[in-house]
């Protein structure tokens, strides 16, 4: 398929939208008022709108290689304050997936170039949770290991200093961590949403203790 083609596309796709709604574009126009912030990974196969059933203008969307949230990352803060300070968005959601090529690339061997550098955060993980990790058949490693990303993530979002500030104020935020698979379409809800920071405080006892749920056992579905 070649570039005219993708142009072409967006031609009948527009046609499309406008036969069937003939307000579509210029509701759209004026309509940008998310609840909703999607950190995901930039795998073309996790599109947030279409997987959560959301309708353009419903869900603001920054995503990059194993949705990562690193602390000295401008690009992601920068669209953490645009959504929390100006849109008000009320949940933060952290999705990773099932068979993400960055965590597979973080868990190997082989040099990938530059990237490792980004992927180091990811290994970082890796090394923290190591013995659980390891103690799995193999065939789930890579899954453990895109679980305990998103629920790390999840707390780096919640350290933020503008998280920190929403709730200062009593602006309500919660931030959630989930998986999607690949294989059935489905989003795991990895049960580590936190709205406060005595939340935060727990979710940090249980990633040392490697715990998720208050029954004290990992609630994730691989």
């Amino acid at each position: 398929m070649t570039i005219e083609n993708l142009l072409e596309n967006n031609k009948a796709w527009a046609a499309k939208q406008l036969s069937q709604d003939p307000n579509f574009f210029s509701r759209l126009e004026h309509l940008h008022n998310p609840k909703y912030l999607w950190i995901g990974c930039s795998d073309s196969r996790v599109p947030a709108n279409q997987i959560t059933g959301l309708a353009p203008g419903e869900i603001f969307v920054h995503r990059n290689i194993a949705n990562l949230v690193h602390h000295t990352d401008f690009n992601c803060l920068s669209v953490l304050q645009f959504a929390l300070q100006v849109l008000k968005v009320e949940h933060v959601i952290v999705c990773g997936h099932y068979g993400c090529s960055g965590i597979r690339a973080a868990m190997g061997s082989e040099s990938q170039g530059f990237v490792d550098n980004w992927l180091r955060h990811v290994k970082d993980v890796q090394m923290i949770h190591r013995r659980a990790i390891d103690s799995l058949d193999e065939s789930l490693r890579y899954s453990s290991l895109t679980e305990w990303n998103v629920i790390h993530q999840v707390l780096h979002v919640a350290e933020s200093s503008f998280v920190s500030q929403a709730w200062k104020i009593e602006q309500p935020v919660t931030i959630h961590g989930w998986v999607y698979s690949l294989a059935d379409g489905l989003i795991r809800d990895m049960n580590v949403s936190i709205k406060n920071p005595s939340d935060v405080e727990m979710l940090r006892k249980k990633i040392v203790a490697g715990q998720f749920c208050e029954q004290g056992q990992r609630c994730c579905t691989v």
